[in-house]
C-alpha cells in the first residue's frame, strides 16, 4: 500500500534554515527520503506551485528542442540558437527538481539546489552565445568588445556557479549575507549579456532605429526586473505574513516572471535571427559548443568541490506542536 503523504509543518517546526519570510506554514518534513520528496508533488504543500511552474515550461522548451533538432537544426548558423535552447530547457528542468528535493536529508538538500545554480549559469551563457550569434549592435561586429564577449560569458557563468554556490555554506548563519551573494551572482551577468540588447534599446528610445524584435526584447527586460524585485522582496507574503503560503508567494511569482521573460527572449532571439540572416558573422559549430563545453566543465569542477564540501546539517529542530 502506498505511504500517507507525510503531515505538512508550521515555520516554528522545521530549522531556521528552511524557513521563507512570510511563509508560516505548508513546509515538507525536514530530512524526507527521495521518495516522500517526488510523492509531494502530487499534494499541496508551499513547494509544489514552485514546482510544477517550472516542470512544466521545462517540457515545452524541451518539445520545442526536439522539434528543431528534427527540422531547422540542419540549418547553416543554427548552433548558437540550439545550444541557447537547450539551456532553456535545462534550467526549469534543473529549479524543479531542486525544489521537489529541498526537503532531503543531509546535504542532499543543498546538493540540488546547487545542480540549480549551475543549470541556471548555464542558461546565462547561452543567452550571451545567442545575443552574440544574433542580436548584436551591428556597429559592434567586429570590435574588442564583441570578440572578447563570449571569452567573458564564459567566465562569468563559471563564477557564478562558485558565487552561488558558495552562498549555500552561509546560509544557516548568515541569511542575509547569503541571499546578497546568490542574487549578485546571477544579476552581474545578466547585465553584462544584456549590453547589446541595451544599446539597441537605448537607440530606439532615441528614434535612431526600429526593428522588429527590439518590443520583445523589451518585455523579456521588463520580466527580468520583476523577477529581481519579487526575488529580493519577498512580497506580497512579507505584507500579509500565512495569506499566500500555497499560491501566490514571491518565488511562484519570481519563477512565473522568469518563464514569461524567456519566452519573450526566446521570441525575440528568433525574430533576430531570421531578420538578421546573413548580417552577423556566425561562430563556427566548435566555438558554440566549445563555448558552452568549457562554461559546462568549469561549473561541474565547482559542483564538485562543492559536494565534496558540503557537511551533514545540525540536528532538526523540528518539534511537534
Amino acid at each position: 500500500m502506498p505511504s500517507p503523504p507525510a503531515r505538512l509543518l508550521r515555520a516554528h517546526q522545521v530549522p531556521e534554515s528552511y524557513r521563507e519570510p512570510g511563509i508560516l506554514s505548508g513546509y515538507r518534513p525536514p530530512r524526507s527520503s527521495a521518495c516522500e520528496c517526488l510523492l509531494s508533488l502530487f499534494g499541496m504543500n508551499n513547494e509544489t506551485l514552485n514546482i510544477w511552474t517550472h516542470l512544466v515550461p521545462a517540457g515545452y522548451f524541451l518539445w520545442l528542442l526536439l522539434s528543431r533538432l528534427g527540422g531547422a537544426g540542419a540549418e547553416p548558423g543554427a548552433g548558437p540558437f540550439l545550444a541557447y535552447l537547450g539551456t532553456c530547457a535545462l534550467y526549469p528542468l534543473a529549479s524543479s527538481a531542486a525544489h521537489a528535493l529541498g526537503a532531503l536529508g543531509g546535504p542532499g538538500r543543498h546538493r540540488a539546489f546547487c545542480c540549480d545554480y549551475g543549470a541556471l549559469s548555464l542558461y546565462g551563457l547561452g543567452s550571451a552565445l545567442a545575443y552574440s550569434a544574433y542580436a548584436f549592435p551591428l556597429e559592434w561586429v567586429g570590435s574588442t568588445f564583441h570578440d572578447f564577449y563570449v571569452p567573458v560569458a564564459v567566465l562569468n557563468s563559471v563564477l557564478s556557479t562558485g558565487l552561488s554556490c558558495y552562498s549555500r555554506f552561509l546560509e544557516a548563519e548568515r541569511p542575509r549575507l547569503s541571499k546578497a551573494f546568490r542574487t549578485l551572482a546571477f544579476v552581474y551577468p545578466y547585465i553584462f549579456d544584456s549590453i547589446p540588447v541595451f544599446y539597441r534599446l537605448s537607440r530606439s528610445a532615441a528614434g535612431s532605429c526600429s526593428e522588429g524584435s527590439l518590443p520583445l526584447h523589451s518585455r523579456h527586460s521588463l520580466c527580468a526586473l520583476l523577477t529581481f524585485l519579487s526575488f529580493t522582496s519577498h512580497l506580497p507574503e512579507r505584507l500579509a505574513p500565512g495569506s499566500f503560503d500555497f499560491i501566490g508567494h514571491s518565488h511562484q511569482v519570481f519563477h512565473v516572471c522568469g518563464i514569461l521573460g524567456t519566452l519573450f527572449q526566446l521570441e525575440a532571439v528568433s525574430v533576430d535571427m531570421a531578420e538578421r540572416r546573413g548580417r552577423l558573422p556566425l561562430p563556427s559549430s566548435l566555438e558554440t559548443f566549445g563555448s558552452l563545453g568549457m562554461g559546462a566543465a568549469g561549473s561541474l569542477a565547482i559542483l564538485g568541490l562543492c559536494f565534496r564540501s558540503l557537511r551533514p546539517e545540525p540536528p532538526s529542530q523540528e518539534k511537534s506542536h
